[in-house]
């Protein structure tokens, strides 16, 4: 089916960081069932060919850094006056620029990763409320991740910032319901140019702890996101669903 022949959900979706990886599967997913999408990222050319990619009949693009309070409000602005509202809000850009242990983590690089992967996300949420929400309900999903549900050594600064992700989902739900729906997904690894430093070269030593025999795709986490996203979970808020190909199985052995 092609954007022209698809019927329109009538619905408007925010993805940050969505020009490649999770954000563009979940931006895929919901396109595929007929929303209206509007998608971030970093980088103006790459996002030109998501958006190409992904429909531009469908879909615009909005390029600026996710922790930059103008860009933030610019996005929701440019989303109200394409399609006149903003039902949907998926916070899923981050960054991970430290690998090591957090005894020895510069503070500076562990206040630019909480900016970009917990307080951008908590900006996008204040916007979208102000522009739409409070007034006409909707629904947040956060990309958490498995690393903010226990210890992940070496990668300590995201996963403490993980783990802030999933407590502002709880937040966010307990003060915006009964309007407004928030969940977060915690994915395990996601085979992404983000996350490859975890895989390439030994993916199938990766694989190995996973029941399920294969890492993750970002369609894996778009379906997921499509699903909260929707009203079959219309009774499920402050949530963090584990998308982790049954990891988390193995735990204790």
């Amino acid at each position: 089916m092609t954007v022209q022949e698809r019927e329109l959900s009538g619905r408007v979706a925010l993805v940050t960081g969505a020009s490649r990886g999770i954000g563009y599967g979940i931006a895929e997913a919901l396109v595929a069932r007929g929303d209206r999408v509007v998608i971030t990222g970093r980088n103006e050319d790459a996002l030109k060919q998501a958006v190409a990619s992904l429909g531009d009949r469908q879909v615009i693009g909005v390029a600026g850094k996710a922790h930059d309070e103008a860009h933030q409000a610019v996005a929701v602005e440019r989303t109200m006056e394409a399609f006149g509202r903003v039902d949907y809000l998926v916070n899923n850009a981050g960054t991970n620029p430290v690998f090591g242990p957090l005894a020895e983590l510069d503070l500076a690089v562990a206040r630019k990763v909480f900016e970009t992967n917990v307080v951008s996300a908590l900006g996008f949420a204040q916007q979208t409320w102000k522009a739409w929400q409070k007034d006409n309900g909707g629904a947040i999903v956060n990309i958490a991740s498995v690393a903010g549900l226990g210890a992940s050594p070496f990668v300590g600064a995201y996963g403490m910032s993980k783990a802030a992700m999933v407590n502002l989902t709880l937040q966010l739900a307990h003060e915006m319901a009964p309007g407004v729906r928030v969940n977060s997904i915690a994915p395990a690894v996601v085979k992404t140019k983000f996350a490859a430093a975890l895989y390439e070269g030994r993916e199938e030593e990766a694989v190995a702890s996973y029941p399920l025999g294969r890492l993750g795709v970002p369609q894996d986490i778009g379906g997921a996101a499509a699903f909260l996203l929707s009203d079959a979970a219309g009774w499920i808020t402050g949530q963090t669903l584990v998308v982790d190909g049954g990891l988390f199985l193995n735990a204790g052995v």
